[in-house]
């Protein structure tokens, strides 16, 4: 893959360049025709990915990808020859609909390679063969650019031009790849299990938007990603004739593409890394919005040593907006969805895609090219630059407007996240994603917590679910004994900065030992009390630093977040009058518990859409009504009512009968026995 990628990349940069250059310095022609390319590139996928995916599941997968690789080597070295528009156009739109049989061949052949627990790990290392070697590909083709007159005054009878040699070069690198995949016998044979590769562009939007349309979240996701590929495509489109504007020739293309997908691969191996304890879902909005804001100075930058600086910026600020994107897409969809939201995100992009690149080329060369005299000052503007600036304009607008559409913490301004974050006192969002749901019960003393827990596990079993009722501290053996010691009298006064990292120690076991090998087999699991409460407890009662005390349990959890939080409501005195005996908490004086209440009412303030808070002076079943309105919305349950349909419908009708039945043994017993019949 890393040479076959290297090749591709290659291939794109010199049939762009041939684009231009077959254009004879018409400034219109050439966008027109560079545009051409990439939509030659992507217009296969469009129509033939859902059938080319269905077909490459039914063939031996390892001849059909040596079979490709053949193909496109003999693709890729006609194209110098011919050395036409004509040809150009059908052999690149040739290669791509060989590479649309090649891909799903390659990702239905990787999970049986590697181990399941490291096919993450794989995946990773496979996006960054596919983009890593971008920064390659440009330096060679930026080194072809500048030896290739060397060359043809050292060689008489030597022709051939940079960009004949880069697709040489490339046709080189997929028979490299065929002679490798044929020696990979490892590859199994079989077909993979069929996925929905069949489904039509059409209806992929349509189930995909009916996903997408129900979440706040997903909305802002998708409408964010496709303004990073809006302000992508003009930049890809464009980027030949911006370099030609600014006095470039191929060399300087390629140091500009090479500095671009160099910004791209920082930004995604080093983003998510440096931004940690950001939360994943500013992070993203303020991630693009940050590269647009770069796209629009890039249109302002007359100087090409600058421009290449500035796409250093805003490739990184675009890798971390990407693979966040991505990060999140498959974290916040819910598994029955994944497949269509992907398909809908993949679909709307090569759509979005396939009309930039037609539209930036018309924008472009309708603005053309401009020069206005003022007195001694001399101002040039082109059409490129132009449309980059609208484009740049247009992806920070969306960036904002996805950032406000996601941001988890409407309180709290970016400043201070951005300042906490640094601080690491702010954790991630998004945890690792799990089976099972993960639902809390939080608030003050004798709100009825315990209780209501009870009440909703019952409700869930008779939903049909597999629930586990747990609670801290005590929701392990382990825990048991630090509950004797955090919670008796006879252990006297504890050091709070001692008490919070007990509190963190069971709450450590207990994830490990109860909570994640529940959610892991697609159990829900009731908790009574999470960290919050040591954030509560701990940090505001016991006035420690309360961003301290989360990022303590966050750490001991792994970052493993409640599905939901239901915060029970009750002024501290009315919840405090109802115990008949208090433990070493709960005899804390009033304040300490009045400041608890208030902090538990501020957490759920900075993130309403994981939190639920319930009045606690309503009645036991009011309450629990409120609460299964509430927990009946979580998507993961919907789901496994959908699965259950069957039973659900069928539950009615049974309950129905059970009372028949009831009924009439109840009749049945009260009737008087009749005496039996002596057979004649």
């Amino acid at each position: 893959m890393v040479f076959s990628s290297l090749g591709d990349w290659l291939g794109l940069l010199a049939t762009t360049a041939m684009a231009q250059q077959l254009s004879g310095g018409d400034y219109a022609k050439a966008n027109y025709a560079i545009a051409g390319v990439f939509i030659s590139r992507l217009l296969p996928a469009v129509f033939l990915g859902p059938i080319a995916g269905v077909i490459a599941d039914k063939l031996d997968r390892r001849k059909l990808m040596v079979i490709c690789d053949i193909l496109r080597t003999a693709l890729y070295v006609s194209i110098p020859i011919f050395h036409n528009y004509f040809w150009l156009y059908t052999a690149t739109i040739l290669v791509e609909c060989v590479t649309l049989f090649w891909s799903p061949a390659k990702e239905a052949s990787v999970p049986n390679l590697v181990p399941r627990e490291k096919l993450e790990s794989a995946n990773q290392v496979s996006l960054l063969a596919a983009y890593g070697t971008a920064p390659i590909a440009a330096v060679l083709f930026t080194i072809l650019s500048l030896f290739t007159s060397a060359f043809v005054a050292l060689i008489p009878n030597f022709t051939a031009t940079a960009v004949d040699i880069a697709l040489y070069v490339n046709a080189a690198s997929f028979a490299f790849a065929a002679f490798t995949i044929w020696n990979l016998r490892e590859i199994p044979k079989g077909a993979a299990a069929k996925q929905a590769a069949d489904t039509g562009i059409l209806k992929s939007l349509l189930e995909g938007w009916k996903s997408v349309s129900g979440s706040k979240i997903i909305r802002g996701l998708v409408v964010g990603m496709v303004g990073a590929f809006v302000a992508a495509g003009a930049v890809i489109g464009l980027a030949r004739t911006f370099v030609g504007d600014l006095g470039g020739g191929e060399a300087a293309y390629g140091v500009l593409f090479g500095a671009v997908f160099s910004g791209l691969a920082l930004g995604i191996a080093f983003g998510p890394k440096v931004f940690a304890q950001f939360s994943r879902r500013r992070l993203f909005g303020a991630s693009l919005t940050i590269a647009g804001l770069f796209l629009v100075g890039l249109a302002a930058i007359p100087n090409l040593v600058l421009a290449v600086f500035t796409v250093i910026a805003l490739g990184a600020f675009s890798g971390i907006c990407w693979v966040t994107g991505f990060t999140m897409l498959g974290m916040e969809v819910a598994d029955d969805v994944r497949g269509r939201t992907f398909a809908f995100v993949q679909s709307l992009i090569r759509v979005v895609l396939v009309g930039v690149l037609a539209l930036a080329p018309l924008i472009a060369a309708a603005v053309g090219q401009h020069t206005f005299k003022f007195q001694n000052t001399q101002v040039s503007y082109n059409g490129a630059s132009v449309t980059i600036l609208i484009a740049g304009v247009f992806a920070a607008f969306i960036g904002a407007l996805s950032y406000h559409q996601m941001k988890d913490r409407p309180n709290v301004s970016l400043w201070s996240d951005i300042s906490n974050a640094i601080k690491g006192e702010l954790g991630s969002i998004t945890g690792a994603p799990t089976k099972g749901i993960f639902i809390v019960f939080e608030g003050g003393e004798g709100i009825g917590k315990s209780t209501q827990a009870k009440l909703l596990k019952q409700w869930l079993e008779q939903e049909g679910e597999s629930v586990v009722l747990t609670r801290e501290p005590g929701g392990s053996d382990l825990g048991i004994e630090i509950r004797k010691i955090l919670l008796s009298h006879s252990t006297g006064e504890i050091s709070p900065r001692a008490e919070a990292l007990l509190y963190a120690a069971d709450r450590a076991h207990h994830v490990f030992s109860v909570i994640r090998p529940a959610l892991a087999a697609g159990q829900v699991v009731i908790g009574d009390r999470y960290f919050d409460s040591s954030i509560a407890y701990q940090g505001a009662g016991r006035v420690l630093e309360p961003g301290e005390v989360a990022r303590i349990s966050r750490w001991a959890t792994e970052s493993l977040f409640p599905t939901l939080t239901i915060i029970i409501d009750l002024p501290a005195e009315i919840g405090l009058g109802r115990l008949k005996s208090k433990d070493r908490l709960e005899s804390q004086p009033l304040a300490f518990h009045e400041r608890v209440r208030q902090e538990f009412l501020q957490l759920a303030l900075l993130d309403p859409e994981r939190y639920f808070v319930v009045d606690g002076n309503k009645s036991i079943e009011d309450t629990h009504t409120a609460i299964i309105s509430r927990v009946s919305e979580i998507a993961a349950l919907k789901r496994n009512a959908r699965e259950d349909k069957g039973n659900l419908l069928l539950r009615p009708i049974r309950a129905a009968g059970k009372a028949v039945r009831t009924t009439a043994k109840a009749v049945n017993k009260a009737k008087p026995k009749k005496k039996a019949k002596t057979k004649k």
